[in-house]
Parts: structure tokens; C-alpha cells; sequence
């Protein structure tokens, strides 16, 4: 139901109560907020009738949210406005930025292919060398591409004779992408264009690549229509994309993923079909047979399974079946039955994170208590070495082809800037290829891993960052980060911009809530579906550790998370207000009963569940953040975050979030949101990123009453 309503957008008066005491405390300016219509629309699920009176927020293009949207942000500018630090914020986040970010190079025949940010550039850049020793070039150089610096390209692969580059192109935050087409010797881009693709590389074989694509959305609904009927084609070099061969498609189930990739041989064409965004089914063919069709490898959903490579006609396979911590198997094609398969890595103790060939071995990085560990495997399972990390953190890569014999990977830790290392694949050795230089001193600051207790008793990692030296007395400012879902595992890394927190006396904490990875499928089941509480009720221990240690306080921590990280801090602010002085809730899903109707939403299903079936419904009903505000509570100082270009969690759910929060809010904490044009699902540029981040830090600062050195 679309009805256009109108907003009575009341201009805002925001005003000091009193002068700003340096250094002696904060006085809260006033606040007069947008006055938000309601409508008399509600659905009945199951016998419960629940009203929707900010349904119409989800008419993303009328001009009555456009107005809705412009008022909001005018008073949220105008609270931030008046901030005195804010420009300091601004200022030491640039400064600690502003250096040069690379990312390890990729091997392509004689040619390196790799990305640099000199500091503060919108997007990286790509370059291209030949040899390592060779002059780079630029390949690619995304800046050149808009005005804001909001276009980004991601390399998505390349052609069997090395001799072309396919490259995604997506504007303004979106997920949707447009594929084109590069020679890497002449930096010449071909005049082939591939629309309408989200969530999709380029599978190349003979002269074209296979790909994921959809069918064109209405004009106006891109950013919101729901995402039906992902198809697999293939794409020859030089044609229309009109002329595209339909390589699979299933129109008995339109709200499925589907994706395409071929074995580095190229005798294999993957088929990987999923319900959403855990399980998943497994399918090949043959691809030098023009009659052969696809055929089942691993059916059903209930478990994960990714082909690594194949040896022969038998394919390595990556699974959770009969293995919650994950195991690579041999499988048979021509007897792929789960009791004919064979264990090559066995299940291990700790969780297999991922494993992948590279220079004719297997390398398996393991998470041991949410930290890396890396194995070096010949391709029968037979050990050769653990990989030898500079300290407790988290590698990453050891990607490449067969004949390679020199690999590179990546090692960051909260306090070791991400490095670039060379591994040579015969004797093990590694030796550091790029450094990265961080304005700061890594020996200032100290991190620790703690295990608390959650509500039911289970035991739950927590990271903790903080300067040395700091004294445990309940005054420190925190932040407490999370996420707590889709089997991703939150683990130590770098971030420049934290240092800014630290250096101010932060003690900044990272919580590894079930819902995650970091203890294979158990722990993520234990956080998904009826289970969901679980990850509130650690992310709410987490706090209570925090305060009753001494690190910090109720009215000095703050707590932050994004995407599904929102939905947890929605969570956590409705169910225990009293236990936060800030919410940073970003890009949040909070609407739990309409979440599967817009683009990809329908695939976190898996998830969570769907209001759409009553067991379900009770379970979402009783912990969606926007059915959980209560009239008349006192709820922490909020700064809600969204984007106009957020098509994956579609900004609807923040409006109608805020907008019930200003209405039944009891106190004078500010509840603001803060929208940003041409961005999405995080920010399109380092320009709309540092923005974001210093009105986040400036708020919480400002609220925590912290006084910035």
C-alpha cells in the first residue's frame, strides 16, 4: 500500500541552554523535532493486529519522504553544528588516514594487478605492472569517473589467455553493477556492457564469461523493488548483451541465488544455487561438452558446500556436512553420495575459516578463539607446515594458480596495520613485501582477549583495545562493537580511525557474539532463527562485563554496529535502555515483519525467519526494534545512520525506526538520523566515510562528555 501522506515538517530550533563549559562538562541544546504523520494501516498476523502507521516511509521516491528527509537531516546538521569539537574530530580522523593503503598484488601471466589509495583519495586505484619489478601503471582510476568520487570498480576477473580484465562498475553505494570490459596491454576498454547484475563476478571461458544478471527493474523501484529470478548467461566478447545465452535460470522459485564459476582447468562449470544466505546446493557440467547439462553434485539446503578446485574428474570440496567446523573431502562426480566421499582435511577442534589451492598445495586458515591459523597441505590432506604468523591477529590470502610459486598474504592485528607479506610456496619462507606506515606508536596501546559469561551461561570472547597504563576505575569512555550473525566471524584488524578513540582514552571492545563464524555452525546456529536472543543477550552481557570490570560505565558506554550490527544495537537500546548513554545504530535492519519484501531482503530468511509463517512472526515480533519502543522510556542518545542508495537493508527501516523513537521518547537525550546522499550500504567514498565517522565520534563524544586532548 503506497498512500501519500504529509509531512508537517516543522523547521527546527536548535539552541544552547547555556555556554559550552570547557573542559567542565556539556550543556544538551534543545531539540524540536520533525512532527511525522501516522497512518491507520496495520496487518494482521496470526490474530495479532500490528499497526504500520510509517508504512508510507517505504514509498522511497515520494516527494513527502524527500521533505520528510530534508527536515530530519536539517536538525540532525544543526545538533552537529554545534558540536565544538567537531572540525578537531574531523581534522586528527584526516590526519590519521591520510596514508598510502594497499592491497596485495594479483598474479595475471607475466602482469601484477593490485589497488593503492595514496591516503585520502574517493576510491582506490588499480594498477598494473609487469613483473614485480616492473614500473606500475594505472589501470584503472575510479576518481576520474564522477564529480564526488562515488563510482567504484572492483576487478572481477580475467580472460584464460590473460590478454582481457572484466570490471564491475556500481554508482553511488549501490549493489547493482554494471560489467565492462578491459585489454590489459592497451588499457583499452571494449565497448561491451553487462546491466543489471548484483553479486556476481565474471566466469571466463574460451571467448566470454559466465555471470550472474537479472531482469531490469521498473524505472523508479531499482533501489527498492524486490530482486526476482537471478539467472546464469554467458557473454561473448564483442556482442550485445542482448545476445547473452541463457545458461540456467528456475522459474518454479524466483526468490533464489545463483551463481557460476569454472575450474581453473576449465573443464568444470559450477552451478552453486542457495535459498539465502547459508545453504546452498551444488551442480557442474562439463563444459567442453555442447550436449551436457548440469548435474547434481550436493542437493538440499541445510548445509554449505563450495567446490575449491578439482583434481582430475573428482572435485575438492569445502563442506559443513556431518562437520559443524567444517572439512575438505574429495568427491566423486560420477558417485558424489555423502557416504562416498573422502576426508582430505579432516574436522578439526578449531574452525576451518576457509581453505583454497594455490602453487599445487591446500592452505586451510583455521580460527582458533577468533584469531588465524594457517596449515600448508599437499592435495592428498598430507601436513607440510603451519605458517608462521608475526603475532595473534588475521591473515588473510595465500590465493593463486597451480604453476605459481610465490604467494602473498595479508597480517593486521587491532594494533598492527595490515601487512603485505611474500610466501614462498616450496620452503615456507615469508618476508615482508609492504609495509604499511600508521601515524602512530603501536607500543602506546595493549589489547586483550577476555571470556565472559552470556545470560544462559555460555562463555563469549571479547577483544579489548585501550591505551597501557589505563587505570580500571568505571570512568573510561567505551565503545562496544558487534555483529552476531550470517556465520561472519569479527576479527582482529586494523583501523586507522580508531586510533582516534584510543589516543582519547576509548577503551574500545569487540565481541564475538554467537550468530557469527568463530565457532563453526554451532555457534552460528545458536544465534539465528528462534535462537536470535542469544546474540542480545550477549551482546548485553558483554556491556555488563565491561561495567562491572571497571573498564567503563553506564553513562560512558556507547555501543555501535552496522547492517545486521544495526539490528543487534536496535535490539539492545529497546531492551535495555538503561545500560547505554549511546546507540550507533548504522544501516540497521529494523523492521523484523517487512524486511524479505525489498531487493535481496527475502534471502536472510535463513536468518532469521519470516513473518510470514506464525511461529516465526512471535519469535520476530518479540525482538524487531521498531515493535519495540515503548512510550514514555528514556532511551540513550541515538544517531541513527542511513543512505538514499542503500538497496540492500532499504533505508525505510531507519526512517520508520526514528520516527517512532522521536515520538515515544521520554527524555532529553538527542534521537537523531543522519542521511547521506549517493552512498549505501557504507560509505561510497573516503570523503562521505570520514563525514560519517566524525558526526558519529563528534555525537558520542559530546553525549559521553568526553574531553578530547
Amino acid at each position: 500500500m503506497k498512500k501519500r501522506l504529509f509531512v508537517l515538517a516543522v523547521v527546527p530550533l536548535v539552541l544552547f541552554l547555556n555556554t559550552c563549559k570547557k573542559e567542565q562538562g556539556f550543556s544538551q541544546p534543545e531539540l524540536t523535532y520533525p512532527e511525522t504523520k501516522k497512518a491507520d494501516v496495520a496487518d494482521d498476523y496470526f490474530g495479532t493486529k500490528v499497526p504500520d502507521p510509517y508504512r508510507w516511509f517505504e514509498d522511497l521516491n515520494s516527494e513527502d519522504v524527500k521533505a520528510w528527509v530534508e527536515a530530519e537531516n536539517e536538525v540532525t546538521f544543526s545538533y552537529l553544528e554545534q558540536i565544538p569539537f567537531r572540525e578537531k574530530i574531523r581534522q586528527r580522523l584526516t590526519e590519521l588516514y591520510d596514508y598510502p593503503k594497499y592491497s596485495s598484488p594479483y598474479r595475471v601471466g607475466d602482469h601484477y594487478f593490485f589497488y593503492k589509495n595514496e591516503g585520502l583519495q574517493n576510491q582506490s586505484v588499480i594498477y598494473v605492472q609487469k613483473g614485480l619489478e616492473g614500473e606500475p601503471e594505472v589501470f584503472i582510476d575510479p576518481n576520474e569517473l564522477s564529480p564526488d568520487g562515488t563510482v567504484r570498480i572492483y576487478l572481477t576477473g580475467f580472460s584464460e589467455d590473460n590478454r582481457y580484465a572484466a570490471y564491475s562498475r556500481s554508482e553511488a553505494g549501490s549493489d547493482w553493477q554494471e560489467i565492462r570490459i578491459m585489454e590489459i596491454a592497451t588499457k583499452k576498454e571494449l565497448e561491451d556492457r553487462i546491466h543489471w547484475v548484483k553479486f556476481s563476478g565474471a566466469a571466463w571461458y574460451n571467448d566470454g564469461f559466465f555471470y550472474s544478471g537479472y531482469d531490469k527493474p521498473e524505472k523508479g523501484e531499482e533501489l527498492k523493488e524486490q530482486n526476482k529470478y537471478q539467472k546464469i548467461f554467458y557473454h561473448k566478447l564483442g556482442d550485445p548483451q542482448e545476445k547473452d545465452k541463457l545458461i540456467y535460470e528456475d522459474r518454479e522459485h524466483p526468490l533464489r541465488y545463483v551463481s557460476a564459476d569454472v575450474t581453473e582447468d576449465s573443464r568444470y562449470l559450477i552451478l552453486v544455487v542457495s535459498e539465502g544466505t547459508s545453504g546452498n546446493e551444488l551442480y557442474y557440467k562439463e563444459l567442453g561438452d555442447e550436449e551436457a547439462v548440469f548435474k547434481p553434485l550436493v542437493t538440499g539446503f541445510d548445509y554449505d558446500t563450495y567446490v575449491i578446485d578439482n583434481m582430475g574428474k573428482d572435485f575438492l570440496a569445502y563442506t559443513n556436512i556431518d562437520a559443524p567446523n567444517y572439512r575438505v573431502v574429495k568427491i566423486d562426480p560420477e558417485a558424489p553420495e555423502q557416504n562416498n566421499w573422502s576426508d582430505i582435511i579432516p574436522e578439526k577442534d578449531e574452525v576451518l575459516n576457509s581453505a583454497n589451492t594455490a602453487g599445487g598445495y591446500l592452505f586451510c586458515r583455521y580460527l582458533k578463539d577468533a584469531h588465524t591459523q594457517v596449515f600448508q597441505h599437499d592435495l592428498e590432506g598430507n601436513l607440510v607446515r603451519e605458517i608462521e604468523l608475526p603475532d595473534l591477529g588475521t591473515a588473510s590470502g595465500f590465493g593463486g594458480r597451480k604453476e605459481h610459486k610465490s604467494l602473498f598474504y595479508v597480517f593486521t592485528s587491532f594494533t598492527y596495520p595490515p601487512t603485505i607479506f611474500k610466501y614462498q610456496v616450496k620452503d615456507g619462507t615469508s618476508e615482508v613485501f609492504r609495509k604499511t606506515e600508521v601515524p602512530f606508536n603501536p607500543e602506546d596501546y595493549e589489547t586483550r582477549q577476555v571470556f565472559y559469561t552470556s545470560k544462559d551461561g555460555t562463555q563469549v570472547p571479547l577483544f579489548i583495545v585501550h591505551k597501557k597504563g589505563i587505570k580500571l576505575n568505571g570512568k573510561n569512555p567505551a565503545l562496544l562493537y558487534g555483529y552476531g550473525g550470517f556465520n561472519i566471524s569479527l576479527l582482529p584488524g586494523f583501523s586507522a580511525t580508531r586510533i582516534f578513540l584510543l589516543e582519547n582514552g576509548f577503551i574500545y571492545a569487540q565481541a564475538n557474539l554467537r550468530g557469527g563464524g568463530e565457532y563453526g555452525e554451532e555457534w552460528h546456529k545458536a544465534g539465528m532463527l528462534l535462537n536470535k536472543q542469544n546474540v542480545f543477550d550477549d551482546f548485553i552481557a558483554a556491556a555488563e562485563y565491561l561495567i562491572n570490570e571497571k573498564y567503563t560505565s553506564q553513562d560512558k558506554l556507547a555501543i555501535a554496529g552496522g547492517s545486521n550490527g544495526g539490528l543487534l544495537v536496535g535490539a539492545a537500546m529497546t531492551q535495555r535502555p538503561d545500560l547505554f548513554a549511546v546507540a550507533l545504530p548504522a544501516v540497521g535492519v529494523m523492521d523484523m515483519l517487512r524486511y524479505h519484501k525489498f531487493t535481496v531482503g527475502w534471502g536472510w530468511a535463513v536468518e532469521y525467519g519470516s513473518s510470514d509463517e506464525e511461529e516465526h512472526f512471535k519469535n520476530l515480533y518479540a525482538y524487531s526494534p521498531l515493535h519495540n519502543i515503548k512510550q514514555g522510556v528514556c532511551y540513550p542518545a541515538t544517531l541513527v545512520t542511513t543512505a538514499d542508495h542503500d538497496d540492500r537493508v532499504v533505508p525505510a527501516h531507519s526512517f520508520k525506526f526514528i520516527a517512532a523513537l522521536q515520538e515515544k521518547h521520554a527524555c532529553d537525550n538527542p534521537v537523531l538520523i543522519r542521511i547521506e546522499t549517493r552512498s549505501g550500504h557504507g560509505s561510497s567514498s573516503t570523503t562521505k566515510m570520514i563525514d560519517e565517522l566524525t558526526d558519529e565520534y563528534a555525537f558520542m563524544c559530546f553525549n559521553l562528555g568526553v574531553v578530547l586532548k
